[in-house]
């Protein structure tokens, strides 16, 4: 059984910085994508940034600039570096992964919270 488990949200300034981790374990034989969404509330799901098994990332236009996904392979674990964050970053952040076990499919966090004062 595969789990992915975050951490690192919280109760933040506009313009302080955050790091959020999602490490996932069980029985894995590889991760591809990964990626981090949020959702805050009255809105849907979107995407926040996302980095592929090869290290190649593609960001929200939102958060280009002031956000950076990272990943330790070795730890099958993928990062959120959020700096000068602001009032509308507030959303609970889910990570998402494509993890191949007997078949590939995607897998969710619990999703951590993240709030922004102004």
């Amino acid at each position: 059984q595969v789990q992915l488990v975050e951490s690192g949200g919280g109760l933040v300034q506009a313009g302080g910085s955050l790091r959020l981790s999602c490490a996932a374990s069980g029985s894995i034989f590889r991760i591809n994508a990964m990626g981090w969404y949020r959702q805050a509330p009255g809105k849907q799901r979107e995407l926040v940034a996302l980095i592929t098994s090869g290290g190649s990332t593609n960001y929200a236009d939102s958060v280009k600039g002031r956000f950076t996904i990272s990943r330790d392979n070795a730890k099958n674990t993928v990062y959120l570096q959020m700096n000068s964050l602001k009032p509308e970053d507030t959303a609970v952040y889910y990570c998402n992964a494509a993890i191949m076990t007997l078949i590939t499919r995607s897998y969710w966090g619990q999703g951590t919270q993240v709030t922004v004062s102004s």
